[in-house]
């Protein structure tokens, strides 16, 4: 048995993988070495990665700035407990964070995972309005379609019919739904789009602690983009019912969508953000939850007097210091301009898919280029086809879509769309 197929063998008996079966029989590609765009595989074939790993690698892998800023933290220390110790890679990515997200929020509180920075905002808005005598307020309120993660509190306000998570439905926290608009990226919010919500709160404002969303562009939960415009009057509707709005920037934040935060779009600042993915360039697992001095200041003044949570790796320092690294790699780079070629080159480049019978929608925003099909790919089928081409596509459901690293060239991004439209037009 050759080394590659020994270690698929032991992987397939032994080990998960995201959304898969034990002993599952989809495709597995082993891995040798990533750096820029590509990826090479032990076979010795090379993938142009059209997913940044899930979108968090903006940089492409092995980035010399990010290795050496790992490197040199190494040198101090891997590891530290934050509870009652810090550091300076804790303190300065906070600082960071701070300068450069919306100005009411001036506090983070770092975790391991985005996942679990969707738990910490939620626990923050409920502690909130516990240290504001207003206990009922426990639930929160969301849009079909939505993705937040996939721990508990986060599966409970994902979509539970539409999403990847109803089989948990009668376990999780119920929380309150409200239709999805229907106004695409460039359109006004109409009154059919934002009436949902405003019928939500109306009735069960006083049990909603927040409203949480992704702003613009709705993820793993379908990959869909709505008007700036709705976000605006949501934004408005918190204010009016008094609720706290945490937009979830996992998937967003860090230029993917064109501005450095999705939020920015809609001209409005949340009352918590929640961060993730990208933060470290894809280096290191790191999020970030941040929130007002105002809702800090409260649930730190009231009984019990301190925020109930603290992960066992929270500010890791490498991952904070490798998360520094990759912000200011961004900051100091001409990452509009780069987006915005990119953006041209995806509207250009997947446009004539809409001529294929079996492609319901195209939709491109930023770095970002979705196309939808009539029905669900077939994942064990459609993955051998792209690494055939030289390509790394990960479609889900209906969707064939790319979001590749920033300092991808066009020849690399034509590779990608090329890809696609061949395999798309064999469907």
């Amino acid at each position: 048995m050759s080394s590659i197929n020994k270690l698929l063998d032991q992987d397939r008996k032994i080990i998960w993988h995201p959304y898969s079966a034990i002993h599952s029989d989809l495709p597995i590609f082993p891995v040798k070495s990533a750096q820029g765009v590509r990826i090479k595989l032990m076979d010795g074939r090379e993938l142009i990665d059209g997913m940044a790993s899930w979108w968090c690698a903006i940089h492409g892998y092995n980035h010399p700035l990010i290795n050496q800023a790992l490197s040199d933290q190494l040198e101090n220390m891997a590891h530290v407990m934050f509870g009652g110790l810090t550091h300076q890679p804790a303190v300065n990515l906070a600082r960071k964070l701070v300068e450069i997200t919306p100005n009411s929020l001036q506090t983070v509180f770092f975790s391991d995972s985005g996942s679990v920075a969707v738990e910490v905002a939620m626990k923050m808005a409920i502690q909130y309005w516990h240290s504001k005598q207003l206990p009922s307020k426990q639930k929160m309120l969301t849009i079909r379609y939505g993705y937040h993660g996939d721990t508990f509190g986060a599966m409970s306000v994902c979509d539970p019919v539409n999403g990847m998570h109803n089989l948990f439905a009668t376990s999780l926290a119920q929380q309150y739904f409200a239709d999805a608009p229907n106004c695409n990226f460039y359109q006004a919010c109409t009154a059919n789009d934002i009436q949902p919500i405003i019928e939500q709160l109306e009735k069960y404002h006083s049990q909603i602690a927040a409203v949480i969303l992704e702003p613009i562009v709705q993820g793993a939960g379908g990959m869909r983009f709505y008007s700036p415009d709705y976000l605006k009057r949501v934004r408005e509707l918190c204010n009016q019912f008094d609720v706290l709005l945490i937009l979830d920037e996992i998937a967003t934040g860090f230029g993917r969508t064109g501005k450095l935060f999705a939020c920015q779009h809609a001209k409005i600042e949340p009352d918590i953000l929640c961060l993730g993915k990208a933060l470290t360039g894809g280096y290191m697992t790191l999020a970030a939850t941040l929130t007002t001095t105002e809702i800090a200041q409260s649930i730190s003044n009231h009984e019990p007097g301190v925020f109930m949570h603290g992960p066992t790796f929270m500010a890791n320092p490498l991952a904070c210091a490798a998360g520094l690294a990759s912000i200011d790699i961004l900051l100091d780079s001409s990452w509009q301009s780069k987006i915005l070629q990119i953006e041209n080159i995806l509207k250009i480049g997947l446009d004539p898919c809409l001529n294929f019978q079996q492609v319901k929608d195209v939709r491109v925003l930023g770095a970002i280029g979705v196309v939808e099909l009539q029905n669900p790919v077939d994942l064990k089928t459609i993955q051998p086809q792209f690494v055939k081409e030289g390509v790394w596509l990960r479609p889900f459901n209906k969707l064939i879509y790319i979001m590749p690293p920033y300092i991808i060239n066009d020849d690399e991004l034509y590779c990608l769309i090329n890809a696609m439209i061949k395999i798309i037009s064999r469907i």
